[in-house]
């Protein structure tokens, strides 16, 4: 399996928005989309580098589409 992007926060919240994703609401520094039925959690922290696991997860949700 080839390595996973290095994506920050920003870089995920976009290819959120482009799989059809909408922004619902924050708590903390993390913040909620939901597309229909699915709902992702991601941690935004500006500048910083996501875990491995989320970055596998968000690939996942969006079909590999980066």
């Amino acid at each position: 399996m080839p390595k996973l992007p290095r994506l920050t926060a920003d870089d995920a919240e976009k290819i959120l928005f482009k799989a059809g994703f909408e922004y619902v609401r924050s708590k903390g520094s993390h913040r909620i989309y939901q597309n229909d039925n699915e709902r992702f959690v991601l941690p935004f922290h500006k500048g910083k580098i996501l875990h491995p696991k989320i970055t596998k997860t968000l690939i996942e949700l969006t079909d590999g589409n980066l």
